[in-house]
């Protein structure tokens, strides 16, 4: 039925159209999952191949989620201006562009570049399909969200065994252009089924006493400051990043940039824009850090605790522990999502954070006791990726609840950009490991990291919120 008359509304859109939609983004999700997934099985191949230490080529896994999700909210404005179909085609060839060059790389600055340009790829996709799913249901925008980013964290669980499986019998290169040019060419089909509602199609906000949600539609610049400042503090990474490249300190790029998006970009936001922001961020960040260092090292923890060949058995199944866990770990981290959407929905976002969060920080500390069993490894670390991913739904949901639903891909994709500042902080994590000679102490400070952003969940963020929504 219409649910207004004039030219400026359309029909409400049936729920069958509002599912398809969701299905094709879940697809797209599903086709650039390897490209961070998937990357743990090739560093070892890599490493092997070309003598590279293992730090320096994490360096192209920080590269490609840096440019992941920096990049997100240009991508996001031109989503919410041209529309999702463009974004997605271009991220699919980019895609494919980045894998068919890691095919051909022999040095790590080919690499880098390589990344970069899958990164952006990546990244238009992810962006695109996360904040079209977010003005599709505002009615069930946890729900949606978890059950897209699904499609990204356990996408490459079916992949899991067909590409160790190519990369023993074909090698890593070959894997890098056949996986490539596949997932590339089923996103640029699936670009062109891709829509945003029109005013009318989809349900009102949702008004519940569980879930606030914000009437009030802010704009990018309102919530980080205005643009000016920005661009002043884009020139200042860049010269100081080539100065740091100049004199032989790449190394330090990431900290430095890490220091540097806390330090200057805090204090915009906080003065110039909305500071609850901030603390979203920051919690996106110290979450996002531990998780992405299991699913960067997965595959080298494994092999440091001698146990990446171990057969395990668990429900009625047999597989070496490395393949065991990166199977249940993509599975589960796919399920989260949904999950703590769907019961974020009805509990509230900070509720369901301090809940994931605690059993995040709890099965990081269980990691580090008893990782070294390898059923216990399997198990343990199904269980940190079950209480990680929901970030990808909980976080998107709670930016929307909070500024509105009108630049929902752009503003999601600000705090998206969270998750290449925790990238950051991964090559340090080989390095601490290098040092010390264990993965205890990365353990040790994921784990506490976790804890304190569930206390910050339920103690700052959810009043805090409150006050802001109540004020608009």
């Amino acid at each position: 039925m219409a649910v207004a008359t004039g030219s400026a509304t359309s029909a409400r859109a049936s729920e069958g159209m509002r599912w398809g939609q969701l299905v094709i983004g879940v697809i797209c999700m599903v086709m650039i999952a390897n490209l961070q997934y998937g990357w743990t099985f090739f560093v070892p191949d890599i490493q092997k191949t070309f003598g590279w230490d293992r730090a320096s080529i994490q360096i192209a896994f920080t590269l490609f989620v840096l440019f992941e999700t920096w990049l997100v909210p240009i991508e996001g404005w031109f989503v919410d201006k041209y529309g999702p179909r463009i974004v997605i085609f271009v991220g699919g060839v980019l895609c494919a562009i980045g894998w068919v060059m890691n095919s051909y790389a022999t040095s790590l600055s080919a690499y880098y570049l390589a990344q970069i340009i899958a990164g952006i790829g990546a990244g238009g996709v992810y962006g695109t399909c996360i904040g079209t799913a977010l003005k599709w249901f505002p009615d069930k925008r946890g729900l949606a969200a978890g059950i897209t980013a699904a499609g990204f964290g356990a996408g490459s669980a079916l992949t899991v065994a067909p590409i160790q499986a190519m990369i023993a019998s074909s090698g890593f290169q070959a894997t890098f252009f056949n996986f490539g040019i596949g997932q590339g060419l089923i996103v640029c089909v699936l670009a062109f089924f891709l829509n945003v509602p029109k005013p009318g199609q989809v349900p009102e906000t949702t008004r519940n006493t569980k879930v606030i949600q914000n009437t009030r539609q802010f704009s990018p610049s309102e919530i980080i400051g205005p643009t000016n400042f920005w661009y002043i503090g884009s020139a200042i990474a860049l010269v100081g990043g080539l100065i740091m490249w100049a004199i032989g300190a790449q190394f330090y790029i990431p900290l430095a940039l890490a220091i540097l998006i806390f330090g200057y970009g805090g204090y915009v936001i906080w003065t110039r824009g909305q500071p609850i922001f901030t603390l979203m961020y920051f919690m996106f960040v110290i979450v996002g850090a531990g998780g992405l260092m299991v699913t960067a090292n997965l595959a080298p923890i494994s092999q440091d605790l001698k146990i990446a060949g171990v057969p395990v058995t668990l429900f009625g199944l047999t597989m070496t522990a490395l393949t065991f866990a990166a199977t249940i770990d993509r599975i589960l981290n796919g399920l989260t999502r949904p999950f703590f959407g769907w019961v974020s929905d009805h509990i509230g976002r900070e509720n369901t954070m301090f809940i994931a969060f605690a059993i995040e920080g709890v099965g990081i500390y269980a990691l580090y006791l008893f990782g070294h069993n390898p059923v216990m490894f399997v198990v343990l670390s199904g269980l940190v990726f079950f209480a990680w991913g929901e970030i990808y739904s909980l976080f998107p949901s709670t930016c929307t609840d909070t500024f509105g639903a009108k630049f929902a891909t752009t503003n999601a994709g600000l705090l998206y950009t969270a998750k290449g500042t925790a990238a950051l902080l991964v090559p340090y994590t080989n390095q601490i490991q290098k040092l010390t000679g264990s993965w205890d102490m990365v353990f040790i400070i994921a784990a506490a990291l976790n804890i304190l952003a569930a206390v910050l969940a339920i103690a700052v963020l959810k009043p805090w919120r409150a006050k802001v929504i109540a004020r608009s």
